[in-house]
């Protein structure tokens, strides 16, 4: 698994930053994201992919216990598409 301070220090390391710096950097993408999916926006980064918020209705489930039926609320959820560049490196 790959951390926040992870990619903070490889960004660092790699463009001659200090620690923080880069950490404030890797922070204010991730909050720029989370800023965009809550207004319902879509975040598109070209040669990584989309960010973009789907709805999921409400629906019934069981529980495992008792398998009694319980209903799920409608909720939203963050979704990531890879772009063709991301998927073409994963499956070389």
């Amino acid at each position: 698994m790959t951390t926040t301070n992870e990619i903070a220090d490889k960004i660092a390391g790699e463009h001659g930053l200090t620690k923080a710096q880069s950490k404030s950097v890797v922070e204010a993408v991730f909050a720029s994201i989370t800023s965009a999916a809550t207004s319902g926006a879509e975040t598109s980064i070209p040669g990584f992919g989309k960010f973009k918020v789907k709805e999921t209705p409400e629906r019934e489930g069981r529980n495992p216990s008792t398998g009694a039926t319980v209903k799920i609320a409608a909720a939203k959820k963050l979704a990531f598409t890879p772009a063709k560049a991301v998927k073409d490196a994963l499956n070389k």
